[in-house]
């Protein structure tokens, strides 16, 4: 297994541009990140200083989430709320471009909640036009718009494995465009109430990106109830070969401690 840390988690109370530092010097040389600034479109001042923290840390930024909103005030993503169109595009070319500076391939669209005075039918026909934009600026650098199912957001519609997989499903059949995937984030599946050995074993082929953290709590591999090492080990015989990123929160003490620091390195 290639293991990442989410900096935006375990590193959130340092400053920005010390936390991919912060990742190499606990062993990690893959890091992934929420939007890291605080509006859609980020000067470029504000970039090339994010870029150059990444480059100059030695690591490899694998997966950058585009702009979710005003995520402490309850938004979850932008991708199916009217009236947000012209952020959605601005997103899009901002993470995007981020990302093509970066090398990243990996880019996860948090769906949105559902909002008052708009019909399902209706925010679910506008995600997918907002995916398949994504999905081809994506696919033009190589890369990979997720979809992920959450826990803890009782408005967004997204919560289990099946969920994503038919939008990704739908913008395919209905657009043509095939440049997404499904996050498999185990805790956030775990939370909802599912059988992981089951979404594993059906869906485990179809993941593009997989997360990690225990239940409950959200804390490190082994602090909870969740057979982690199993489950990545199932993944892994059952052909998983992407990364598997860690996004749980640091406790107390040593929140690596259960990794050994050879297995950080993903070369």
């Amino acid at each position: 297994m290639r293991f990442a840390v989410n900096t935006s988690l375990l590193f959130g109370d340092l400053p920005l541009e010390r936390r991919p530092q912060a990742a190499r010097d606990a062993g990690f040389t893959a890091v992934e990140s929420w939007w890291p600034f605080s509006s859609v479109a980020p000067a470029d001042r504000e970039v090339e200083a994010f870029a150059r923290s990444v480059e100059d840390a030695g690591v490899r930024l694998v997966a950058l989430n585009f702009p979710a909103g005003a995520m402490a005030d309850g938004e979850r993503g932008l991708v199916s709320l009217p009236g947000r169109e012209a952020e959605w595009r601005d997103a899009v070319a901002a993470t995007v471009g981020v990302g093509e500076r970066l090398g990243v391939r990996l880019f996860n669209a948090l769906y949105g909640n559902r909002a008052d005075g708009a019909t399902p039918a209706a925010q679910d026909a506008l995600a997918v036009e907002h995916l398949a934009l994504a999905g081809r600026a994506a696919a033009r650098i190589g890369g990979t718009v997720l979809l992920e199912p959450l826990s803890a957001a009782p408005r967004y519609p997204l919560r289990r494995a099946e969920d994503a997989l038919a939008v990704v499903d739908r913008v395919a059949d209905e657009t043509g465009v095939g440049a997404l995937g499904l996050l498999l984030d185990l805790h956030h599946l775990a939370v909802n109430g599912e059988d992981l050995d089951r979404v594993v074993a059906v869906h485990g082929p179809r993941a593009a990106h997989v997360q990690v953290a225990d239940v409950p709590g959200r804390g490190a591999p082994g602090t909870g109830q969740l057979d982690l090492p199993r489950h990545l080990r199932d993944l892994e015989d059952g052909g998983y070969s992407g990364w598997v990123a860690l996004e749980h929160l640091p406790g107390d003490g040593d929140p690596f401690a259960w990794l050994p620091r050879e297995a950080r390195d993903a070369g």
